[in-house]
């Protein structure tokens, strides 16, 4: 359907089409996600049953039960939630504040021509540096403490997030700017109506890489110094053999990163409710 409305200049022209509408996409979209969740539960059974599986071929994994029952003796005398919460701390502390400085960096080497050459080449030679090579240097020069290891984390998320945010700002389609431009916006306004719009889908992936990376480079970090933390009591199971602890640990860490990596889907969904998606 074709409208005009007349602001007393020019005409401003319409479009509308009914199969464009929201309306005429709600039904397939929330048999999608059902279906989707059939497949996701689908699949955690499948996983779990090969595991039991393979525990009962002879192979040295711990039955299901045997975690669940490790899980629970460490549920009640309070070493999971002490653990969990060290490194979730550690982790949301290092991926917020790496994620932050991402953005901010990436925004700026996009958009500005001598930002990229000063950062670049520094980003780009950090970047094939494993943060886990700079942990001897940092716990030398900051101690045995948080700080280390939450500086590790940041280094791993703002590396991962950088490239991405910085990609995002530099595809924005020139036309969108050059249109913005004719309208009569400034920079100011084409940034904000127009770059970061555009960007948010490539930062939102790079937070999700980042989120991946800052868990690995905890887990290390805290084998190497920590004195609480699923790392660390990973590490201590080892000592004994204790095999149901160890996957304890590792499951707790992976529930945690799903459940984080899906709020990041849920926040990233929101805001680019305006991109078509499959």
């Amino acid at each position: 359907m074709r409208s005009e409305r007349h602001d007393g200049r020019r005409p401003i022209v319409a479009v509308t089409s009914a199969g464009a509408t929201r309306d005429g996409n709600a039904p397939a979209r929330p048999r999608k996600n059902r279906t989707f969740l059939v497949l996701n539960i689908i699949s955690i059974v499948a996983g779990i049953a090969i595991w039991w599986g393979l525990s009962l071929a002879g192979l040295q994994f711990p039955t299901p039960a045997e975690v669940v029952s490790a899980a629970w003796k460490m549920i009640q005398d309070g070493t999971l939630a002490t653990d969990v919460g060290a490194s979730l701390g550690r982790v949301l502390a290092g991926f917020a504040l790496g994620s932050v400085a991402a953005v901010i960096v990436g925004f700026v080497m996009g958009w500005y021509t001598a930002a990229r050459g000063l950062f670049e080449p520094w980003i780009q030679f950090f970047r094939t540096i494993p943060p886990l090579a700079m942990l001897p240097l940092v716990l030398v020069l900051m101690g045995i403490g948080e700080s280390p290891k939450i500086f590790v984390i940041f280094l791993a998320a703002f590396l991962s997030c950088v490239i991405s945010t910085y990609q995002g700002v530099v595809n924005v389609d020139k036309t969108l700017i050059n249109a913005a431009r004719v309208l009569g916006a400034g920079d100011g306004t084409i940034f904000r109506r127009v770059v970061v719009p555009a960007s948010t889908p490539f930062i939102l992936v790079g937070m999700r890489v980042g989120l991946g990376s800052a868990w690995g480079t905890l887990v290390a970090a805290e084998l190497l110094a920590a004195q609480a933390g699923l790392g660390h009591r990973m590490q201590s199971a080892q000592l004994y053999y204790d095999l149901p602890t160890i996957f304890v640990g590792i499951i707790a860490i992976g529930v945690l990163g799903l459940i984080m990596d899906r709020l990041l889907m849920i926040a990233g969904n929101k805001l680019t409710a305006w991109q078509e998606n499959r």
